[in-house]
């Protein structure tokens, strides 16, 4: 059984990538150095799983916020991820603002439903259309040159949380950064969806003309437990971030956000091994050498729009208000 924790200080404060994995052959087999389509050898850590390659980033130290340095997978563009949708670990939402005509209660347009196992024993969800809404909101107003939106109405409880985008039909990732340490989501929302857009090392900062293609996926980490078994986890179900010494003796760390493997088709061993090349290790994997890795479980509520459905969502707001343009910026917020 895992052993639950407090998300503080001394977890990572940004990591990139952990969103959205194109789809690769494993040819590793257990033991003999990971996954075949992780380059074993070269360094590279897949991609990021919110909708490029494979997962979260890795580092030898974690970089403060501060100066937006993050450790990300290094993985170039590309990689198709599955279409949008609202989950908690395995699913769930529930939105805590008002709902907008043609929403419904749970904070959902018709268009956007509910994960596998969303609502599992009746927990309310924290995560809701709204705050994909906003981020879209703060990435346009920066890149329109407009005043930033407003405080929104959504709860500004602390939670460690990523903000993935993706672009086109096929939802290849374009920018996903997080951070394991709590942050108000007001501010934390507003951070990481300009560091996503602008910020990941893996691709150049957006720009207007990709605004109509993204899609914004916001991820609320929560339920994180320290375990000693590295396969003491559920494909499915948790994200799972490692901790490891490579071949120098330096620590380092990856992440895969719940949703990773099982797009993947991936199991315990291929998900592991396909970390710890994207952390960098280097020297074949074995058995022994993974019962070394430190290994914390977590589950995440996620909500994803697309930029038609956020058009249409402020579009209503500006007619309501008697606003005379559609489109946004729209400090819609009270």
């Amino acid at each position: 059984m895992g052993r639950k924790r407090c998300v503080g200080a001394d977890c990572s404060k940004m990591a990139a990538g952990c969103c959205g994995v194109k789809k690769q052959k494993l040819s590793g087999s257990p033991g003999s150095g990971g996954p075949g389509g992780v380059g074993a050898g070269s360094g590279v850590a897949g991609t990021g799983h919110c909708g490029s390659e494979l997962g979260i980033g890795s580092s030898t130290t974690v970089a403060a916020a501060a100066n937006a340095s993050r450790a990300n997978g290094l993985g170039g563009p590309g990689g198709n991820v599955s279409g949008s949708s609202s989950s908690s670990g395995s699913g769930g939402t529930s939105a805590l603002s008002p709902a907008p005509t043609g929403y419904t209660s749970s904070g959902l347009s018709p268009n956007l439903s509910p994960g596998p196992g969303s609502g599992s024993g009746g927990r309310k969800m924290v995560v809701s259309a709204e705050m994909c809404c906003f981020c879209f909101d703060v990435l346009y107003c920066h890149l329109y040159g407009y005043q930033p939106p407003r405080t929104p109405r959504f709860t500004n409880d602390p939670y460690p949380l990523f903000v993935t985008w993706k672009i086109g039909r096929d939802k290849r990732l374009r920018g996903c950064i997080g951070t394991f340490s709590a942050m108000n989501l007001h501010s934390g929302l507003r951070e990481y969806t300009l560091t996503s857009a602008l910020k990941d090392s893996r691709f150049p900062p957006m720009t207007r003309d990709e605004l109509p293609r993204l899609f914004c996926s916001v991820s609320l980490l929560t339920n994180f437990e320290d375990v000693g078994d590295y396969l003491d986890w559920e494909v499915g179900v948790h994200g799972i971030r490692i901790e490891f010494f490579n071949e120098k003796g330096s620590k380092r760390t990856a992440t895969y956000l719940p949703e990773v493997a099982k797009e993947q088709g991936w199991d315990h061993i291929q998900t592991i091994d396909s970390l710890l090349r994207k952390g960098g290790y280097k020297a074949p994997i074995t058995n022994d050498f993974r019962k070394t890795i430190k290994l914390t479980r977590y589950r995440s509520e996620k909500m994803t729009m697309g930029y038609a459905e956020y058009i249409a969502h402020r579009q209503h707001h500006h007619y309501q208000n008697g606003i005379g343009h559609p489109l946004p910026p729209y400090n819609h917020y009270s």
